[in-house]
């Protein structure tokens, strides 16, 4: 099945967690004068346009960053806000960065990027904007298994799927088993839904029977919409940065406060 399109949620509460929490992991991880790889399995089209008719038939965008920036909810110093600052001077004020552009805001001259994305479409709209990294047009876990290690061994993988596939609750914990195997310094990073029926339940026991040293964030927000299922974000990280606990931390208490 590829019939996601992100187009229509860019930006969205879920966007607002996994994203300040890959910027702030990645602002950390490029202090250090040593080279990285990012990879990512999900990589979408990696540029959005919030005025386009996807983002404002959800509304989406407006009820995440949107109303996140009108009413300050990040300090200006966050990693998030600099990088989109910097990307909309750079690509226009009413764009919204996927992962792969954030990430791509700290990465440095000799550090390297790997991003997978099977959709057609999506494959060909992320070619236009991720000059910046390899691309692979395949599925995005054997993207990851092929190249992890990968060189240089230090970085972090980001893991996104749309799970429009159900069984990819039941195979990504053996997936990241298999990547953490190869790659035990890496930063492996797993986004899912908080759903109303609450299908992570399993995915993310296993993890935690697996990984038990393992930060899970997660936060709890209004449906976008009527009979909308998601109700909340998680984001799993094995090996992560110092002092990302404590973003984490600070991120549940501003959703808490403000969502």
């Amino acid at each position: 099945m590829l019939s996601y399109q992100h187009a229509y949620h860019a930006g969205n509460l879920a966007d607002l967690h996994k994203h300040a929490l890959l910027a702030a992991a990645m602002e950390y991880l490029t202090r250090k004068d040593k080279p990285l790889s990012y990879l990512e399995t999900h990589a979408g089209r990696g540029l959005y346009d919030l005025t386009a008719p996807e983002a404002q038939k959800t509304g989406e965008a407006a009820q995440g960053i949107d109303r996140a920036l009108a009413q300050g909810w990040l300090p200006e110093d966050h990693p998030l806000i600099r990088a989109l600052a910097a990307i909309r001077a750079s690509r226009g004020p009413q764009v919204y960065p996927g992962s792969p552009l954030i990430a791509d805001h700290f990465l440095r001259y000799d550090d390297r990027a790997h991003l997978a994305e099977l959709h057609p479409a999506e494959f060909a709209a992320l070619r236009r904007v991720a000059g910046f990294a390899a691309l692979h047009q395949q599925d995005g876990f054997q993207m990851a298994q092929a190249i992890c290690p990968p060189d240089p061994r230090r970085g972090m993988l980001l893991i996104d799927p749309s799970y429009e596939v159900k069984t990819d609750y039941a195979a990504i914990p053996r997936q990241i088993g298999l990547i953490a195997r190869k790659w035990n310094v890496g930063v492996i990073a797993l986004w899912y839904p908080i759903l109303a029926d609450h299908r992570h339940f399993a995915m993310t026991a296993q993890l935690v029977t697996d990984f038990p040293e393992a930060l899970i964030s997660e936060v709890a927000f209004p449906p976008a919409r009527p009979g909308h299922a998601m109700i909340g974000s998680g984001v799993w990280i094995l090996n992560p940065p110092w002092g990302l606990a404590d973003q984490a931390r600070a991120l549940e208490r501003m959703f808490r406060d403000r969502a």
